[in-house]
Order: structure tokens, then C-alpha cells, then sequence
């Protein structure tokens, strides 16, 4: 990066860290720790919303995936709009009127102390893990940008976000997301603008979305019925609403997010605007995607997008063979281009026979590029057994610092660094409310006082930290990071959305048959998991529907007394 980029990357993340700690100030007691004292306007629990659930893996990985596998990831969100209105009609009125710091509060009111623990250690456990994976999503970039390992970024990282979250709480995560979204909405248009006016004189915006389309990435609608395809109209809109569901209704580092909401009318209104404005969001993410793959059919991408990873092979006895690979990847790629121009021909002639025609060799000039590709990826293994291999976290991170211009480099690598210090910071902050409210509070110290809270809420935002970073520095086994934070949480939503469900809705069903139910559940939906029954999506609706059915056959085998 330039000197310009530097500068513009580091004042924009002392910025926002300076102005979140600057307006959280004051914060002396755990409401205010956790909530914010309840006095954040809709627009500021739409952002906050928004920002904790599109982390840097949203800006890292989504564009990657949409490159790869074009748009149908889309459709993940298409249950969203429907979750945001069950959540407003029953959810949120009633955690503000329990005055709840977590939604895990609710249960042991409704059944008992131990299904409240078990739930609240089914979010740590979940939230613990995927929180790793968003840390380790920004240190690809730094690794990248300096040439040096990720663990020595994801400490960086980690670190960093661990101190503002310490000190401000809840109120400095949502001020600096109000910031973080504006600039990121930003930049994002900006980015795509960018690659359209990069693209060959002669091919405009509809010219590249045909070639894309062409090759199999403008696949956003896909209405088939499959429970192992993981990308459907159907699984997103079930198996969809259901993930989301859980996850905004039950998952602390969203509800903590709405609680913070002046009113019941304030929460449901920021949650409402959420649902409107994430498909949107979403699938322009996915189009920049597209477009930049559309970019690369006219210049030649690199061969491997990690560049740390390809800078060790040159640097090794192999560098030779590297060239060698490298030169018939040029060539492979020359006679790609080639076909690639032919069918834009056929396509502005609309001359469907040579449009075919012309697809199916470009098909085969791909496959050869990417077998030419799969030879260096050998290469890195022979050269180091533990290489990560997976470069799909790299693609977009590539083009923007390879192609931009001076300054927007720094401002969109900034945006993923803010993009990522909110979710984290977030996701700390419902780890550390669950942690201090529902076990410390609960079982350790009933009658501390505020100060204490608070204290003991600063420390563990540490631990919980550190732990998050341990977690980071395995995350590169994990492969694209979007879909596999969307795995690691579908096997314990179903069953979290499953004791809601029973103790919203069945009334009759108490808590030991619903501890015994999720008990079961889980093990039954890692099964399903270990054993590739269904896409992950399905797994959310399976945990769910599973927990209700147990839940109330042990209360009809066994009804629970009433106290």
C-alpha cells in the first residue's frame, strides 16, 4: 500500500475508536455496560443490527463466494424479512417488559435455573468459536499487506478490540457501528463503480453481468427442492427463517443490540428497517463479486490470491517449477481471454448457436486454467504440508489492492477492519453480559454491587477475548469463513430456537422436559451434521421442530408438578 493509503487507513481507525470511547464516557454501571441505558433511537439499533451480523468475513468472504460460486448465497437471507416480524410482535416486547439483560434471563422464569444455564452455555460455546472467526478475518488483510504470518496479525487485532470494547461497553460497539455502516455503504458503491470503470472500453455494466451469467455466477433464484443443496428459494426461506430466527431472537449479541432501544416502538422499528435493507445490502456485496469476476475474464488473475502463500514458494527450491506453472497458466489464460471476447460477440449479436457453441470450449479453456492453478496449490503442499490452500478469503482483498487508486485502497481495507471491530466487539459484549448475568450473577455472587459488575464485566471481556483470539488462530482450516460461521451456528440455533419456541408457545410443557429435549436435540443435529443428511440451512428447522416433539412427549410420558 502507499503512504496515502496508510494514512487514510490508520486515522479512520483512530477515528472511530476516539469517537466510540468519547461517547460512551460516563458508563459506570452494567446498564449502561450492557444496554446503553436503553436510550438508542431506531436508526441507531438498525445500524448496530446491521454492523454485528456484517462482519469483515461478510466483506472478505461474500465477494470471494459470488466469484466462485456465484449469487445463490443470496437467498440465505430470504427468510430474514419474516424472522424481524415474529421477532417484533413477540420477542421484543417481551424482554423489554422483563427488563432483561439477556434473552436467557426469560427462561429461568419460565421453566428453571438449569435449562437457563444450559441455554446460556449453548450461545457461549457457539458465539465463543464463531467470535475466532471474525478476528481472524481482518488479520488476513495486515498478513497480506505486511507479508507477514496471521498469528501475528490476529494478536493485533484481537488486542485492539478488546480495549475499546472494555472501556466503552455496549454504548461505544453501537456509536462507532453508526459510523462504521455510513462508511462502509460508502465505500462499497464506491468499489463498484470502480470495477465497472476498469472493465475493457467496449464492455459496460450489462455486458459483464451476461458474460458472468454466461458462466454461471448470476445464479441468485434457485426454485428446486433439495434438502441437499444448501442455496434454494426453500431453504432460505425456511430453513432461513429459522437460523434467523434464533439468531436474532435468541443469539445475546443481537438481542443486546435491540435492548438497547429507548422503547418497545424504537427496537421493532430498527429490526423492521434491518430485514428491508439486508437483502438489498447482501446482494450487492455478491454483485461486486460477480463483477470482479467479470473483471478477471479480461485480466489475467493471479494464480493463487493468497500472496503470503505464494511469496514462500518462490522463496523455496521449487521457484523454478513455480515459473514453469506460471507461464502455461499465461498461456491457458491467453486462449481463455480469447473465447471469452468470442462469446461477448455472439452475445451482442445474440446469435444463440454461437453463444452454445462458444461457451461450451470456454468451459473447457477454464477447466484447463483451473487444473494449471490446482498444480501450483500442489506445489505450496509439497513445499509446506500445512499451507492454507484456501485462497477464496483472498479474492476480493487481491483486486482492491492490486487495482484501486490510492486512497480508496485504505478506505476499503478500512471498512473491513470496522466491519470486523464491530461484530467482534459486539460478540464480546454478549459474551461477557451471558458470562456476568446468567452464571456470575446467578450462581457465583447474587448481592455484589454495581462496581463490582462492572469490574468483574471488564475482566471478562478480556478472557473472553483472549479465548476469541485463541480460536482466530485456527480459523484458516475452516475454509470460506461466511459459510462456515453460518455452519458453526446452524448446529446450535435449531435447538436454542427450539426451548424459545416451548417456552413461548406450550405453556403446558415445563423444564425438566425441555432440558432433557435439548440434551437430545443437540446430539441429534450433530449427527445429521457428521453424517451429511441435509444442507446446513435445514438443520435449523430440524433442531427446532426435534426439540418441540421430545419437549412434549417426556411432559405427556411425565407431566411436571407445578410449584
Amino acid at each position: 500500500m502507499s503512504v496515502t493509503d496508510w494514512i487514510v487507513l490508520i486515522v479512520t481507525l483512530l477515528a472511530i475508536v476516539a469517537y466510540g470511547i468519547y461517547k460512551s464516557r460516563g458508563t459506570h454501571n452494567i446498564d449502561g455496560f450492557f444496554l446503553g441505558n436503553q436510550s438508542l433511537p431506531w436508526y441507531h439499533v438498525t445500524l448496530s443490527v446491521m454492523a454485528t451480523q456484517a462482519s469483515a468475513i461478510t466483506f472478505l468472504s461474500a465477494p470471494g463466494l459470488a466469484y466462485s460460486k456465484g449469487m445463490s448465497f443470496v437467498q440465505f437471507y430470504f427468510g430474514l424479512p419474516l424472522a424481524m416480524i415474529v421477532l417484533c410482535i413477540t420477542f421484543v416486547p417481551i424482554f423489554h417488559r422483563l427488563k432483561v439483560y439477556t434473552a436467557y434471563e426469560f427462561l429461568e422464569k419460565r421453566f428453571d435455573m438449569k435449562t437457563r444455564a444450559l441455554t446460556a452455555f449453548l450461545f457461549l460455546v457457539q458465539r465463543g468459536l464463531s467470535t475466532g472467526i471474525t478476528i481472524y478475518a481482518p488479520s488476513i488483510i495486515l498478513s497480506t499487506i505486511l507479508n507477514i504470518d496471521t498469528t501475528y496479525t490476529t494478536l493485533f487485532i484481537g488486542g485492539l478490540v478488546i480495549v475499546y470494547t472494555v472501556y466503552g461497553g455496549t454504548r461505544a460497539v453501537s456509536y462507532t457501528q453508526l459510523l462504521q455502516m455510513s462508511i462502509i455503504f460508502s465505500g462499497l458503491f464506491i468499489a463498484g463503480v470502480m470495477v465497472v470503470r476498469m472493465l475493457p472500453g467496449d464492455i459496460g455494466f450489462s455486458d459483464a453481468l451476461q458474460i458472468a451469467g454466461k458462466m454461471g455466477r448470476t445464479n441468485a433464484i434457485d426454485w428446486s427442492f433439495d434438502w441437499n443443496n444448501q442455496y434454494t428459494v426453500w431453504s432460505g426461506l425456511i430453513g432461513g427463517f429459522f437460523l434467523q430466527l434464533s439468531y436474532f431472537g435468541t443469539d445475546q449479541s443481537q438481542v443486546g443490540r435491540y435492548l438497547t432501544g429507548a422503547s418497545v416502538g424504537q427496537s421493532r422499528l430498527g429490526l423492521l428497517m434491518n430485514g428491508l435493507v439486508k437483502i438489498p445490502m447482501q446482494f450487492l456485496i455478491l454483485l461486486i463479486g460477480v463483477l470482479v469476476f467479470a473483471f478477471y475474464q479480461f485480466n489475467q488473475p493471479p494464480i493463487f490470491f493468497n500472496s503470503y502463500e505464494l511469496n514462500k514458494i518462490e522463496k523455496s527450491e521449487y521457484n523454478a517449477e513455480l515459473n514453469r506453472i506460471k507461464a502455461d497458466y499465461g498461456r491457458a489464460f491467453n486462449e481463455k481471454q480469447a473465447q471469452v471476447k468470442e462469446l461477448n460477440t455472439a452475445i451482442e449479436a445474440d446469435d444463440e448457436k454461437a453463444i452454445n457453441q462458444h461457451r461450451t470450449v470456454l468451459q473447457t479453456a477454464d477447466e484447463k486454467t483451473k487444473a494449471i492453478r490446482q498444480e501450483a496449490v500442489d506445489l505450496m503442499l509439497k513445499n509446506d504440508p500445512d499451507a492454507d490452500t484456501n485462497d477464496n478469503n483472498y479474492i476480493f482483498l487481491s483486486f482492491v489492492t492490486r487495482y484501486l487508486p490510492q486512497g480508496l485502497i485504505g478506505l476499503l481495507i478500512a471498512i473491513i477492519f470496522l466491519a470486523s471491530m464491530g461484530s467482534t466487539a459486539s460478540a464480546l459484549n454478549s459474551l461477557t453480559s451471558t458470562t456476568v448475568i446468567d452464571i456470575y450473577k446467578r450462581f457465583m455472587n447474587k448481592d455484589g454491587t454495581d462496581n463490582k459488575y462492572l469490574s468483574v464485566s471488564r475482566w471478562t471481556t478480556i478472557g473472553w477475548g483472549l479465548f476469541c483470539i485463541l480460536m482466530a488462530l485456527y480459523a484458516s482450516k475452516m475454509g470460506n469463513l461466511i459459510e462456515a460461521v453460518n455452519i458453526l451456528g446452524s448446529l446450535f440455533y435449531g435447538t436454542i430456537l427450539g426451548i424459545f419456541v416451548v417456552a413461548f408457545y406450550f405453556k403446558k410443557i415445563g423444564g425438566s422436559a425441555t432440558f432433557k429435549a435439548a440434551l437430545i436435540t443437540e446430539v441429534i443435529v450433530f449427527t445429521f451434521w457428521i453424517t451429511d443428511v441435509m444442507a446446513f440451512l435445514w438443520l435449523n428447522i430440524a433442531g427446532c421442530v426435534i426439540l418441540v416433539v421430545i419437549a412434549w412427549l417426556f411432559e405427556m410420558i411425565s407431566p411436571e408438578k407445578p410449584l
